[in-house]
C-alpha cells in the first residue's frame, strides 16, 4: 500500500525513467564528459635533490656502503636521476655490474643517493671512503644522483685501505 502511494505521488519520476531517448555518448550519464586541460611539464621534471654525505657522523665514512647494479635481462643500464622519484630528470646511467657508493636514502627507502666514478668502479678518487667532519651535499669530482633501491645489490660497507703487514706486527707488540 505504501509503495503504491509513493508511486502516485511522484509521477514525473516515473515518466523520466521511461524515456526512449538514448543516453548521450554511452557514458551512462547525460552530464558531459570532463576533459582535462593539457598541462605543461610537471615541477617534478626540474627538481634536483643533492646527495648528502656524512649522514652517520664524523666517526664513519662519508658514504656508508657500496652497491652494484643488479644484472637485469630486460634492459641494459640503470638510470641515475636528479631527485628520488621516477619523474625526475635522468642525469646519467650505470651499466650492469658497475659499482658505486651509497651515501643516503630517501625517506621511503625506495631510492639511494649514490656517488659514482665515470669508470664504473667505486674508487677512492671520489673522496667519500673516509670520514668527514660535517654532513653536507656532495660536490666532489665524481658524479652523483639517485637510483631505485630495488635495482641495487648491496656489496659491503666502505672500509679503510688494508693495513700493511709490518704495521700489524708493530701494533700487536
Amino acid at each position: 500500500m505504501k509503495a503504491m502511494r509513493s508511486l502516485l505521488l511522484f509521477p514525473p519520476l516515473l515518466l523520466a525513467a521511461c524515456q526512449d531517448e538514448p543516453i548521450a555518448n554511452g557514458y551512462g550519464s547525460t552530464t558531459p564528459r570532463y576533459e582535462r586541460p593539457i598541462e605543461s611539464k610537471s615541477n617534478l621534471d626540474t627538481a634536483v635533490v643533492p646527495v648528502r654525505i656524512g649522514e652517520l657522523g664524523r666517526n664513519f665514512a662519508a658514504c656508508n656502503a657500496q652497491g652494484k647494479v643488479r644484472e637485469r635481462a630486460t634492459d641494459g643500464a640503470m638510470p641515475v636521476r636528479a631527485a628520488p622519484f621516477e619523474q625526475a630528470q635522468q642525469k646519467g646511467q650505470l651499466p650492469p655490474g658497475s659499482t658505486f657508493f651509497i651515501c643516503s636514502r630517501s625517506i621511503d627507502q625506495r631510492w639511494f643517493g649514490v656517488v659514482y666514478d665515470s669508470s664504473g668502479r667505486a674508487g677512492s678518487s671520489c673522496g667519500v671512503s673516509s670520514p668527514i667532519s660535517v654532513r653536507r651535499d656532495y660536490e666532489g669530482p665524481c658524479d652523483s644522483g639517485w637510483v631505485a633501491s630495488a635495482q641495487v645489490r648491496l656489496i659491503s660497507g666502505v672500509q679503510d685501505p688494508p693495513v700493511q703487514a709490518s704495521e700489524n706486527v708493530a701494533q700487536a707488540k
